[in-house]
């Protein structure tokens, strides 16, 4: 066990690897053995330096002999699984990047080769009724060596799972990095980890919705009896519509947010906070932050036409059941233009945002379609492509009004829903800001246009789109939705009824990760029927689409003031 330096030449049948790196580190091991045989590689424990990005330190494993193979997937701090890869050869290659923050960095893996032809009875399988019991292989006796089993446990919709491990004995270690069974929220072993476990244990876990997956992973030595367990289906409560309200004036920002809205979510008052803690809600029938613009961590981006004020409520909770820990965020903006206020809410889980019609003057929702025909939504979230993939999106206008015309005034993409930092046009006024945007003519209630998959993508593990979006009276022969594009000069006399924001996300990569057994692709059935769920980093997507665990509320109300503004604009630079 163990390796000395940066990096080894690996030609064991199996091995377990304890690696310890410091800062600035590029490390490169190869596992390669002439056999007709396939590796199985098990990344069991891993510690990055605190906040450190995927972007500067990260484990890159490639699908061959050198790290100019195909990548196989990335594994970094955010990392949200026990990643699991799987080569097509008997070779395999992995990178360990290090940044300069001084910190021991500590890894434990172990490879196997092995044989997929080769099975293990009752090791995982599919379990689709409304309960049921798992064991693992040879229970009660001891469960074999080297075995990798994958059960998903799939129940009727508007249900969550409940998984009982009536007994569990597997090799004791603190981390669980030889012998472990791994629960994860949903039907992919990519993301969505609720918890991992081995030693002596009885532990109760539960999904947020009626997917789940459970794995067990073992070792070379020391085998036990394993396990036994049980899951049951359990009704969800019916929805609640989302309440929740911004106001923003000159100088002050107020946000409310119902009780039973937030109880509906599990949560209270007292799970909610703003960027700065101390600033705290008034509570009646709702909860109530009220507070001015320069307070309470709110940061501030001047666009040049425009300034926008971005504070954000975060959630968390807890309880005495394994859940996956929930990740939700009420992002709240007051986007102050020459003339105008935008007013902006909306809600993410896990980073992922989906948007449903925007409540206010005129609701306002943005999807993909898989072709220029728009007849068919992309309905699963977060939606993966491939890096030359052209995406087709359209924005709708909910609305029974014939006089009214959809126009696509800006889009701007980000690797953060919060759209804080890095931004990159994709249109901006009506003009065309990347070489591979295409508009369509505007369609009354449709906004429609398509593009390249982001060329950063190759470095940011998502990306988020958000466009702003006016609404013109279609008998007016000059209105702004007739005028294309147009200079900042011009914009400013230009005539339209109405200013709204719609956003939607992330896209990934589709090569970024591929899981042990799992195929990349979405079948059809799959993209329709599959609830969507959570996904945090581990980047790849598995047979079934991602829907259930998505919830957002995008509320857009116009409101006018008038103020000035300066110019300063960030854009992300090419790859």
């Amino acid at each position: 066990i163990g390796i000395p330096r940066c990096g080894a030449s690996l030609h064991e049948l199996n091995k377990t690897l304890k690696i310890e790196l410091n800062a600035n580190e590029n490390c490169i091991w190869q596992i390669q053995r002439n056999t007709n045989q396939t590796i199985r590689l098990i990344f069991s424990y891993f510690k990055f330096a605190p906040s450190s990005s995927c972007e500067t330190e990260s484990i890159k494993v490639y699908d061959g002999p050198s790290t100019k193979s195909p990548l196989l997937g990335q594994v970094c701090n955010t990392t949200d699984a026990v990643p699991v890869l799987q080569s097509s050869s008997d070779s395999l290659t992995f990178l360990i990047t290090t940044n300069s923050v001084t910190f021991t960095r500590n890894f434990f893996a172990f490879y196997y080769y092995f044989s997929p032809e080769t099975k293990v009875e009752n090791c995982g399988g599919e379990l689709t009724g409304p309960n049921g019991t798992l064991t693992s292989p040879n229970y009660p006796a001891a469960y074999p060596a080297l075995t990798y089993c994958i059960w998903h446990i799939q129940t009727a919709k508007n249900t969550k799972i409940k998984l009982q491990f009536q007994d569990l004995f597997l090799e004791l270690d603190q981390n669980c990095q030889f012998d472990f069974t791994a629960v994860y929220d949903g039907l992919t072993t990519n993301t969505g980890l609720i918890g991992k476990v081995c030693g002596l244990a009885q532990p109760t876990f539960e999904s947020s919705s009626n997917v789940m997956t459970v794995v067990l992973s073992t070792d070379y030595a020391n085998s036990y009896r394993g396990f036994s367990a049980r899951y049951t289906s359990i009704p969800l409560p019916g929805p609640v519509e989302p309440d929740t309200f911004l106001n923003c004036s000159s100088d002050s920002m107020k946000i409310v947010l119902s009780k039973s809205y937030l109880a509906s979510l599990g949560f209270s008052e007292t799970h909610l906070q703003l960027n700065d803690p101390s600033c705290r809600p008034t509570v009646t029938d709702s909860v109530i932050f009220s507070f001015p613009l320069t307070s309470c961590g709110t940061t501030k981006k001047d666009e040049g036409q425009s300034i926008t004020y971005t504070n954000i409520v975060s959630l968390s909770a807890t309880g005495n059941i394994i859940t996956r820990q929930k990740s939700i965020e009420i992002i709240a903006k007051c986007k102050m233009e020459n003339n105008s206020t935008l007013e902006v809410i909306y809600m993410t889980k896990n980073s992922i945002i989906q948007n449903t019609a925007a409540v206010g003057r005129y609701n306002v929702s943005m999807s993909f379609y898989d072709s220029d025909s728009f007849s068919k939504p992309v309905r699963q979230a977060p939606y993966y492509v491939d890096l030359n993939q052209t995406l087709f999106a359209q924005v709708s206008l909910h609305s029974t009004d014939p006089n009214l015309l959809v126009f696509v005034d800006t889009c701007i993409a980000s690797p953060q829903p919060e759209f804080e930092s890095l931004t990159y046009d994709l249109i901006k006024s009506g003009c065309i800001k990347d070489d591979t945007v295409v508009t369509y003519p505007p369609l009354e209630h449709y906004g429609r246009f398509k593009f390249k998959a982001f060329r950063f993508l190759r470095s940011s593990p998502s990306v988020y789109l958000q466009c702003d979006i006016l609404i013109c009276d279609s008998k007016k022969a000059n209105s702004r939705c007739t005028e294309g594009c147009i200079s900042r000069r011009k914009r400013a006399v230009s005539s339209y009824k109405w200013r709204t924001n719609t956003i939607v996300g992330p896209i990934r990569l589709k090569r970024t990760l591929r899981s042990a057994g799992r195929s990349e692709s979405l079948t059809k059935a799959d993209a329709e029927e599959s609830p969507n769920l959570q996904q945090y980093s581990f980047y790849t997507l598995s047979s079934v689409a991602l829907i259930s665990n998505i919830i957002i509320v995008v509320a857009v109300l116009l409101k006018y003031h008038k103020h000035q503004a300066g110019y300063s604009y960030q854009k992300i630079q090419s790859s």
